[in-house]
């Protein structure tokens, strides 16, 4: 399945925000390549940079899930848009919204450039992986 199938197989309210963010992650950061593949028991689009897991886009039963790598490592970001995506639920490395008015599109492309401005295959390296 590719990325297109995908996007194309969900409901379409997930469908049109879950399309408009795969788009901006391409558009932020254009080094990534997006493959659907399983991941924590779900098929999702990945984006990988270098065969490295940067981010994860999924749809599930219950809400949509942001992965996002950098976040992960960069305190700072998880710290700014967790205040600035309030009624978004974060994790450690991902973010779970339910519509566009948990997760904005202004405010997700804000966060997708500033997690871009990461260099994930150089931390990825730094620590051996």
């Amino acid at each position: 399945m590719t990325p297109t199938e995908y996007l194309a197989s969900l409901e379409p309210e997930e469908k049109k925000l879950l399309t408009a963010i795969h788009k901006i992650i391409l558009k932020t950061n254009p080094k990534v390549v997006a493959e659907v593949a399983p991941m924590m028991g779900k098929e999702m689009i990945q984006y990988k940079m270098k065969n490295y897991f940067v981010y994860g886009l999924v749809s599930t039963k219950n809400h949509m899930s942001l992965h996002a790598m950098p976040m992960y490592g960069c305190k700072p970001i998880h710290e700014k848009f967790s205040k600035l995506l309030k009624k978004a639920k974060f994790q450690k490395g991902c973010i779970n919204f339910k519509n566009e008015a948990e997760m904005p599109l202004d405010i997700t492309e804000e966060f997708m450039t500033a997690c871009a401005e990461i260099d994930m295959v150089a931390l990825m390296k730094k620590y051996g992986r």
